[in-house]
């Protein structure tokens, strides 16, 4: 029979402390997720034609300062368009392997997810670049219509340091709404909360260390089904599981926890675009024997320009960077005057109606329907570079010509004048819609006024006459009195109408308030053309070698005198003083 004194009883516990401390190990790693990117990837903006202070060049020096085995590093989509870069390296060189997938798998990417603007480069695009990477596209709920699985990978295990994680993808479900079934044909987009339901049992039985969720969708709100286009916080509260979800598309930044209805918490991530931001998650799994490793979650958002840039990634992609600043600085021809963005919030301006013209000349339609696609941005005088194609258009879309009764174009336009305009009760009031406080006042950020919704939305159209009381309550405000030349105009007549693809497959709602949706959207389009818009802008302004953009739509804001006050008020509110 042993006898415990003391002294025993303390090198027991103190026997027992040691083999406790050997047992219990501590694992950390640092997941970094990129978002919304837009061909962003090397320090040199194209479009601009000037350097930058952000780009991947500061993540590759962050890669370098840390272990591979103790760095995650995630996309979250967006990447195939945006900056001259990509489309140089999608459609015009087509040889080589792709600038993005190089750079990504230089780094040791080890997942990402599709965004809608990668689906709206093309089956031919994405599917190479996917075939390129060493790493899987994510989206579960992008299905195969002809199987009936997904088309893409529905999550990936990663595993590090002993730690297993499963990254889950999900794609923003309004693809249909934007782009072209052309671009994505044979796959069908699915609620976010269901996909993320059915598929959760799976992610489970790989007994995970950290869940996280690389979703190409926005926080949005809890309450939505899934089906919106921004539901990743519906999808963190309502399916139990996620420990971490990553989201982007809707070019914001921010953290949150929230609680999954089992009560447990999430964290959510949403890091901006275009390389401003960097994603961040510390980890800690303080992991004790055979137990389940505990994760320690911290989240930030860091900016770029504050990481050093790596010298030997710069070095690299040299090469490729003065090869897309030759394509975008070949001349194309002149302009003998200088047009911005600006004008065209408060009326015909040469900006928007430049692209009118060229929507007209391309597809030979009656009407025209466009917005500014930039809220801010210029084309100077002199010499037109490939680059300035860019800032007169931003996205990829291609160009329909669609059939629309008189009627329906009237409600199109109604549509747009009730994102455009308040309604002005007197001459002091604000004309434009604001997103504005508890007061009623517009927000000030930075000094300058944020629209309520995006300039991208306000279509203007050309080839008839018509005016937009601002006066009257929204679904009031349109009143078209005729053609151009000055021919009657009908409500019941048809027209065939110019008009961008995100437009005419619903982006934005203005056809769905036109009183065409679904199936009937299809219907309409009488043809499209094989290439996007921007490319036979850019052709069109060859042939002309000189082109002299004036206002030249036929439409005024009512009252005028109104107008012209508020845009005197309104235009240091939106631009500042410059």
């Amino acid at each position: 029979m042993i006898k415990t004194t003391t002294r025993n009883l303390a090198l027991i516990l103190l026997a027992a402390l040691l083999t406790l401390a050997c047992t219990r190990k501590e694992v950390r790693l640092e997941i970094y997720a990129t978002t919304d990117l837009h061909g962003m990837l090397l320090p040199f903006d194209n479009t601009e034609g000037k350097s930058t202070d952000r780009s991947l060049a500061n993540l590759a020096r962050v890669v370098e300062s840390g272990k591979k085995e103790n760095i995650v590093l995630l996309d979250n989509g967006d990447i195939l368009q945006g900056d001259p870069l990509a489309y140089y390296y999608n459609f015009i060189d087509t040889a080589t392997t792709h600038i993005i997938a190089d750079i990504l798998n230089h780094l040791g990417y080890d997942a990402a997810t599709v965004g809608n603007h990668d689906i709206e480069t093309g089956h031919a695009v994405y599917d190479r670049v996917r075939s390129e990477y060493n790493f899987p596209i994510l989206a579960a709920n992008a299905i195969e219509i002809e199987t009936g699985e997904p088309y893409f990978e529905p999550y990936t295990v990663i595993k590090k340091r002993e730690m297993k994680l499963v990254v889950f993808g999900l794609i923003t479900p309004s693809v249909p709404r934007w782009l072209p079934e052309s671009l994505y044909s044979g796959i069908r987009f699915e609620n976010m909360v269901a996909t993320a339901r059915k598929w959760m049992p799976a992610i489970q039985a790989e007994n995970p260390d950290l869940v996280i969720g690389l979703f190409h969708s926005g926080m949005g709100d809890g309450d939505n089904g899934g089906d919106d286009e921004n539901s990743s916080l519906a999808v963190a509260m309502n399916v139990p599981g996620f420990d971490v979800i990553f989201c982007g598309h809707d070019h914001r930044k921010d953290v949150r926890e929230v609680t999954d209805s089992n009560g447990d918490k999430v964290l959510v991530l949403d890091g901006g675009s275009r390389a401003e931001a960097l994603m961040n998650v510390s980890v800690s799994f303080d992991r004790r024997g055979a137990g389940r490793n505990i994760p320690l979650l911290e989240g930030r958002i860091t900016e770029m320009n504050t990481l050093p840039e790596s010298s030997g990634f710069l070095e690299r992609y040299r090469g490729a960077m003065e090869r897309v600043r030759e394509y975008t600085s070949e001349i194309i021809g002149r302009s003998e005057t200088t047009v911005g963005t600006r004008d065209a919030f408060f009326g015909p301006s040469a900006f928007t109606d430049l692209i009118h013209r060229m929507q007209l000349d391309i597809t030979g339609a009656q009407i025209s329907l466009a917005a500014p696609l930039s809220f801010d941005q210029s084309i100077s005088s002199g010499d037109l570079r490939i680059r300035d194609m860019y800032r007169l258009y931003r996205f990829e879309n291609f160009l329909y010509t669609v059939r629309m009764t008189g009627g329906e174009i009237d409600r199109h336009l109604e549509h747009s004048a009730g994102h455009w305009f308040r309604t002005m009760e007197k001459a002091s009031d604000y004309m434009l819609n604001y997103r504005t406080d508890d007061d009623g006042k517009p927000v000030i950020v930075n000094g300058t006024a944020r629209l309520q919704y995006p300039s991208y939305n306000f279509d203007s159209a050309m080839g008839i006459r018509y005016t937009v009381d601002v006066s009257k309550p929204a679904g009031a405000r349109v009143n078209i009195t005729a053609l151009s030349d000055g021919s009657p105009f009908s409500h019941s007549a048809s027209y065939t109408v110019a008009v961008n693809s995100y437009r005419a497959n619903g982006g934005g709602g203005h056809f769905t308030a036109a009183g065409i949706a679904g199936k009937e959207l299809e219907r309409r389009i009488i043809s499209a053309t094989e290439r996007d818009l921007r490319f036979y802008m850019t052709e069109w302004i060859r042939e002309k070698g000189t082109i002299s953009p004036v206002p030249l739509s036929e439409w005024k804001i009512v009252p005028v005198d109104w107008a012209a006050d508020a845009k005197k008020r309104e235009m240091r509110m939106l631009f500042g003083n410059n």
